[in-house]
């Protein structure tokens, strides 16, 4: 089954497309593309890292802060058998209209994807499980994301995939910076900065046995991208996970991406 919306002319969808502020970059028809304040090649390279080393065919996926969708429904053309996209903060902004943008965009590309208002801090194993859980861009918008990190690991059968804002990343010892108010990019709403060696021993103490680590594709150490799995994960999940993803939970490894960068 496809989601369908009365048929708009390009012209008209472009009007429609304008009304709102977009996140995402995302192509809706052939010369149709959302106005996103990440461009097409970003919102590429992060697709092309996040998600192309693993085969998401006949897989459940839960997209944690979805905001327009790109990634919900990235997932969904990559074969996901079911994909739940999820997000509060944003869908209910007056002024990003999250829940409006998605709905848009989902209803013109005709793509099945289900969508549930729930804020990070409110996920409980009643969503079921899936067998990929995306956190992307949400961790450091969170006031206690220890707390959600647990609830994320109730709702992940085998990958959990996290995109962050990174901080102390010259440090081995774990660590996180807090930043009060605005004093992070002026945006009130960022509250963390983690390392990579913070999220390796948050990720094992939760229970994922093997975490991989690679920097983002555009912002460097700035941003981290990691990919923890579960003792359950299938063999058929993962495709190719090279170079430049590096396996954090060996000895010495932390100390390794602080001398290699």
């Amino acid at each position: 089954m496809t989601l369908t919306m009365p048929h708009l002319s390009d012209a008209e969808l472009l009007a429609r497309i304008q009304q709102f502020h977009w996140f995402h970059t995302i192509a809706l028809r052939p010369g149709v593309v959302t106005p996103g304040l990440k461009d097409q090649q970003v919102m590429a390279l992060e697709e092309d890292a996040l998600l192309a080393p693993f085969d998401l065919t006949g897989r459940s996926v839960l997209d944690v802060g979805a905001w327009n969708g790109f990634f919900s429904f990235s997932a969904k053309q990559r074969g996901a058998r079911r994909v739940l996209a999820t997000d509060s903060y944003v869908w209910k902004h007056p002024v990003w209209q999250g829940r409006e943008t998605f709905e848009l965009a989902r209803d013109s590309l005709g793509l099945e994807v289900e969508a549930a208002e729930i804020a990070p801090f409110e996920i409980t194993d009643q969503l079921g499980r899936f067998d990929v859980v995306l956190f992307l861009g949400v961790f450091y918008h969170l006031y206690d994301p220890i707390e959600v990190m647990t609830r994320l690991r109730q709702v992940t059968r085998q990958l959990l995939l996290i995109e962050t804002h990174q901080d102390l990343t010259a440090e081995a010892r774990p660590g996180m910076v807090f930043y009060p108010a605005a004093t992070l990019a002026g945006d009130a709403t960022n509250w963390w900065g983690p390392n990579p060696a913070l999220m390796l021993h948050l990720l094992l103490q939760l229970g994922f046995t093997r975490i991989f680590y690679r920097d983002h594709p555009t912002l460097g150490r700035g941003h981290g991208l990691y990919a923890a799995f579960l003792p359950e994960v299938e063999d058929g999940l993962i495709l190719q996970l090279g170079s430049p993803w590096r396996d954090l939970d060996v000895p010495g490894a932390i100390e390794d991406l602080l001398v290699r960068g």
